[in-house]
């Protein structure tokens, strides 16, 4: 998934989170995408790859995925700024379309609900009809 937000939304502290929960890392602060094959593909640029800058603490090294498709994006936005029961949203990367969620970063069912978002796109006959 590719979580967008200005400078200090939580980005970094989400990615954290969904690391320790078994996530992977692709790139922090800036990634690459590319089309390959009908499918946007995010890669770390060199100087980036295996860092994650954890404030306060500076850049950490982890285990990183050197590329992956991005299937999910996650636009993180504060508590009072995500609805309730959102229609199902869309954005575009170099002419493909992507669905994209809200979440609000620090909550500590994020990642959470994240993988459910992912899980619902790996599954979609088990998402819930509106």
């Amino acid at each position: 998934m590719l979580l967008r937000g200005p400078s200090g939304s939580g980005k970094s502290d989400l990615a954290l989170r969904l690391i320790d929960a078994g996530g992977r890392l692709v790139a922090d602060d800036r990634v690459q995408l590319s089309l390959e094959g009908g499918l946007v593909i995010a890669r770390p640029p060199a100087i980036l790859a295996g860092l994650i800058e954890a404030r306060g603490f500076g850049p950490i090294p982890v285990p990183f995925l050197p590329e992956v498709p991005v299937l999910l994006v996650a636009d993180l936005k504060p508590d009072g700024a995500i609805e309730r029961l959102p229609e199902p949203g869309t954005c575009a990367y170099l002419g493909i379309i992507l669905p994209l969620v809200s979440v609000s970063p620090f909550e500590a069912s994020a990642p959470i609900k994240l993988r459910f978002a992912l899980a619902g796109l790996a599954a979609p006959e088990r998402r819930l009809a509106r």
